[in-house]
């Protein structure tokens, strides 16, 4: 039986779909060692803001073509680097 490539997808559906129907031993000769972190770890802050600062934020993000989140988490590096 020939078996297929893993899939190119970020979907952890489709990720695991085809992990449950194939073996990783099938797969040693393209398998190499990773020696720099993968996924990097996160901190998640709870931010309350009023109504309207929301609504402002999401403005300005929509403007910029930029996620709110994004857009918060630019504005928080900037004062970092700022201080």
């Amino acid at each position: 039986m020939k078996t297929r490539r893993p899939p190119k997808t970020d979907s952890i559906k489709e990720l695991a779909r085809f992990w449950d129907r194939h073996d990783l031993t099938d797969f040693e000769a393209e398998l190499e060692e990773v020696t720099e972190p993968v996924f990097m770890r996160r901190t998640v802050i709870p931010l309350k803001l009023k109504s309207a600062e929301a609504k402002a934020v999401r403005r300005i993000a929509k403007t910029k073509g930029v996620p709110d989140a994004e857009l918060i988490r630019d504005w928080v590096r900037e004062k970092i680097r700022a201080t």
